[in-house]
């Protein structure tokens, strides 16, 4: 099965326990620090080994693709609150970080 392409359906997935998300579910969201600040979205997730890291970048901004991408650890240090159904994630992250 090398290089072939592997397809579930979504009803198949097992539900995520408390404080576990998929990746899939987690693009798009909007990201926001404590003070409300907008940072952008999530825009894709890596995996650097130790944890999960979200990409935010600023899809508001004059040149979206010239927006700094903020790389925020998806850990609880910083991670306040993920809204699902809100579509926000709330984060302990700087604007100048």
């Amino acid at each position: 099965l090398r290089g072939a392409r592997i397809f579930i359906a979504r009803s198949s997935f097992p539900t995520p326990g408390d404080d576990e998300f998929y990746w899939v579910d987690l693009i798009g969201l909007e990201v926001v620090n404590r003070d409300g600040v907008r940072l952008g979205e999530v825009a894709a997730l890596l995996d650097n080994g130790a944890q999960s890291v979200l990409q935010v970048r600023d899809r508001d901004a004059v040149d979206a693709e010239a927006a700094p991408l903020r790389l925020i650890p998806f850990v609880a240090a910083f991670i306040d609150k993920v809204d699902l159904a809100g579509r926000r994630i709330t984060v302990d992250w700087g604007l100048d970080y």
